[in-house]
């Protein structure tokens, strides 16, 4: 049965399955993090490196080894504070008294130095894990807006565990304790393994960086379009309210094989604008000149408004944009074949308990071939507010297949 969700007299969605729930995977009070060894550990205390209450995930990915049904499961945790002793982690087999453990990725070496090392990860948003098997990671360099090192990108061979390629963004094109790059999307030739794009969204300096991987080269886009809107800086989930002043959160790609002229869709985490932008217009460098946010703007549509914010997003290979809308707290769909309308918006799930901020989105394909939508939800109006209560769920991972999700089917 379906009923209507009415938001002001802007939007109207549609709920397609009242009764449906996402499968649990992970749920964790606080988020329990492995050391070296026990020393390790009260050293990061005692010098104020690690702080529980610090440690909010923000994203998930999942690898799907050789066909094996039971995938890898890795969170990011930025540090949006000091006290996070690292920022990239996978989920453990190992069961502790406020959840599953963590282990640190790479390796615990990678994240010690707290941005005094350039050559390893300083603060991670989130990351992508294209169809062969590389973890791209868009690693923003600051902490509590501090630019301990330039922004950079690795890509991490999942099988072997070596780094593939590594990017530092030029400094022309980040705002030194300003920017903050949290999403990374890749443009990626299935047939060969070779990615043409990276597409790096700066949250709070209102931007995306483009980088030309072949070429490398990169450019940076900049204008009203990116930014955020007066109307929607306040976030209100489960009755709390908090600030938020975020630019582009989020970028997403027309799939291959749809026809047509490829998009990129894009949207501000301050705003319920759902923007586009032709995707070979992004990709020519000759288009975009620094500083002018004049440049090509004609060519950015504004294809509708929800009415609230999303904040991840994730794109099925039959062409569906999956977000994460903030309120109500629920999973929306809209087909990119049709119109961004009241009639084409589809709210999947709705959860006002398990979906508080459903701050990471993923489509991946499991061992046998089909897609899974993967979300991270993580409370974060009680991390930013009055603070986490620790004897009660705060972080969830939860999954469905996309075929399942969109035909209003069980999850299970």
């Amino acid at each position: 049965m379906q009923r209507l969700i009415l938001f002001g007299a802007c939007c109207v969605l549609w709920l397609a399955a009242t009764s449906q729930a996402l499968e649990s995977v992970f749920g964790a009070y606080n988020l329990e993090l492995e050391f070296p060894s026990p020393q390790e550990r009260e050293r990061a205390i005692k010098e104020g490196l690690y702080d529980p209450g610090s440690v909010i995930p923000i994203d998930v990915d999942v690898y799907y080894k050789h066909g094996d049904a039971t995938p890898s499961i890795f969170v990011t945790i930025p540090r949006f504070a000091k006290g996070v002793p690292y920022s990239l982690a996978y989920v453990t087999n190992e069961m502790r008294p406020n959840g599953t453990l963590l282990q640190a990725y790479p390796s615990y070496e990678w994240h010690r130095s707290h941005g005094a090392d350039c050559n390893g990860l300083t603060s991670v948003y989130r990351t992508q894990i294209d169809e062969c098997g590389r973890m791209w990671i868009l690693d923003s360099g600051e902490i509590d807006f501090i630019q301990h090192c330039p922004p950079q990108l690795y890509a991490i061979d999942l099988e072997s565990g070596k780094v593939v390629h590594q990017y530092k963004m030029p400094k022309r094109l980040y705002k030194e304790g300003v920017s903050r790059f949290v999403t990374p999307t890749v443009e990626l030739d299935s047939q060969n393994c070779d990615v043409g794009f990276v597409y790096m969204a700066d949250s709070i300096g209102h931007g995306i960086v483009v980088y030309d991987v072949a070429a490398q080269k990169s450019w940076r886009i900049e204008n009203k379009f990116t930014y955020p809107h007066p109307d929607f800086g306040t976030f209100t989930i489960a009755g709390e309210s908090f600030q938020l002043w975020d630019g582009t959160v989020s970028t997403t790609l027309t799939p291959h094989g749809l026809g047509g002229r490829r998009m990129m869709y894009f949207h501000s985490l301050s705003s319920d604008w759902q923007m586009a932008i032709p995707l070979d217009v992004v990709n020519n460098g000759s288009n975009w000149r620094l500083n002018d946010v004049s440049a090509a703007l004609d060519q950015f549509q504004v294809l509708g408004k929800r009415g609230s914010q999303c904040v991840g997003t994730a794109m099925s290979e039959s062409g569906f944009l999956i977000c994460g809308l903030v309120q109500p707290a629920s999973i929306l769909a809209w087909n990119t074949r049709t119109a961004y309308s009241h009639q084409s918006l589809v709210m999947l799930v709705e959860d006002e308990q398990r979906l508080q901020f459903a701050s990471g989105l993923k489509i991946v394909r499991n061992h046998q071939g089909k897609e899974e939508l993967w979300v991270l939800s993580n409370r974060l109006q009680k991390a930013f507010g009055a603070g986490l209560d620790f004897k009660e769920i705060n972080f969830r991972i939860q999954k469905c297949g996309v075929e399942e999700l969109l035909g209003g089917r069980p999850c299970y």
